[in-house]
């Protein structure tokens, strides 16, 4: 689900739960949870909502917690939006 929000900030909850699989009202449940833990915001732009990824949040478990979540999300974006820029700019 943070894939699907941090390559596409405008996605829809519909798109969201096609994408991954699952039901609307699942989806909507995960992206509260994310929300709430910190590693989303949710953003109302209008009549659109907006998601912001935070790839500095580290990851819950504790035998990963010395990792960030924009590390894995990077992996997965040729060009991510989230996380920390390195002084010379490159993400």
């Amino acid at each position: 689900m943070l894939l699907a929000v941090a390559a596409e900030p405008h996605i829809r909850v519909e798109e969201i739960a096609h994408r991954v699989g699952i039901t609307r009202r699942a989806t909507l449940s995960i992206l509260k949870d994310l929300e709430e833990a910190g590693y989303i915001q949710r953003l109302r732009e209008g009549r659109r909502t907006t998601y912001r990824v935070d790839g500095d949040r580290p990851f819950r478990h504790p035998a990963e917690s010395d990792h960030e979540v924009g590390a894995l999300l990077r992996i997965f974006s040729e060009a991510p939006r989230y996380g920390r820029t390195d002084d010379d700019g490159d993400r």
